[in-house]
């Protein structure tokens, strides 16, 4: 067994394997592909190559308008009927199967079975530790969590964590593959529920339902609030480099210390509040109002175009060429 990631570089992989091929494993079968990789790819619903296919073809545009790599084609997808043909020389493997928990550790434990034994196994679980996860895998030391953001095809970042019997080559290996595909990583050194990015817009969502639920504010007042206010800082400087500029010439410690107390004030409501069917009815209706009409593919490209504008004009004022 390999002990450090320098023994595989990163640079030779060419076959990845994505298990489950939904709205996140499908992004992630795009990202590959449109990064020149060869995709293995399996689910066993009986319409999975379908949707996957249109998954892929839905991403396509945005993806040739950031840049093809070489080689890149849809056509450098294959949709297997099982499990072990899929991993079959795979040499990364991104398992994205629902939020179930008895269901990831099967699963997980059969990638195992099927795998390689230097290969990464890597899920993109949006909460659960691996730890829990890694419980009934004969070889827990490469299972690691590869926590990507929707669309993964679009958003850069990613969070790798390892479990308790993962080893440090695994999760050392997996983030200098992102990395390698073009990913934003945060290496995580310790495991935490639901991770960081997650943990941060949970507490805003939470915040959302309860002014929606109390009647405070409406679905459209509530996404204005972020797209045009905070929303705009963000792509920039995240929340504590935001706040380090609100405090002007002394940063965070003046702004700490002379709004401490006026922080608090919005500390009231860090639970969840019940999700009533009154609650559910309200927040769909919202979002079909706010939506106008546009139907979910149209949000998508609408989405997925000014994203790309967003993230060309800050790196062109930063100074970077990315493209």
């Amino acid at each position: 067994m390999p002990d450090t990631p320098s023994d595989i570089d990163p640079a030779g992989i060419t076959t990845v394997a994505c298990i489950g091929a939904g709205v996140i494993g499908g992004g992630w079968a795009a990202h590959f592909l449109a990064r020149g990789y060869r995709v293995r790819a399996w689910d066993p619903a009986p319409d999975a190559e379908a949707k996957l296919r249109r998954v892929v073809a839905g991403a396509w545009p945005a993806l040739t308008e950031l840049g093809l790599a070489e080689g890149a084609a849809q056509d450098n997808l294959t949709v297997l009927p099982t499990l072990a043909e899929a991993v079959d020389n795979a040499e990364f493997v991104q398992e994205s199967a629902p939020e179930d928990l008895d269901l990831k550790r099967t699963l997980l434990a059969d990638i195992d079975a099927a795998t390689a034994p230097d290969v990464v196994i890597a899920s993109s679980t949006s909460g659960f530790p691996m730890s829990d996860m890694a419980t009934t895998a004969a070889n827990p030391a490469r299972l690691v969590v590869g926590h990507p953001f929707n669309p993964p095809y679009l958003i850069p970042l990613v969070e790798v964590v390892g479990g308790e019997k993962s080893e440090r080559w695994a999760v050392d290996r997996a983030s200098a593959f992102y990395r390698h595909v073009g990913k934003s990583v945060i290496t995580m050194d310790r495991e935490l529920p639901g991770f960081i990015a997650n943990r941060l817009q949970e507490a805003l969502w939470r915040e959302a339902l309860h002014m929606v639920s109390e009647g405070e504010a409406t679905v459209e007042q509530i996404d204005t609030a972020i797209t045009d206010g905070p929303g705009l800082r963000w792509p920039v400087h995240g929340p504590c480099l935001t706040f380090h500029l609100a405090g002007g010439e002394g940063g965070m410690a003046h702004m700490l210390d002379h709004f401490g107390p006026s922080l608090e004030a919005p500390w009231t409501r860090l639970t969840a509040p019940e999700l009533t069917t009154r609650l559910r009815d309200d927040m769909v209706a919202g979002c079909e109002s706010e939506a106008d009409g546009r139907s979910i593919a149209e949000l998508v490209a609408e989405r997925d175009r000014a994203v790309i504008a967003v993230q060309r004009a800050v790196a062109e004022s930063r100074g970077r060429t990315d493209d």
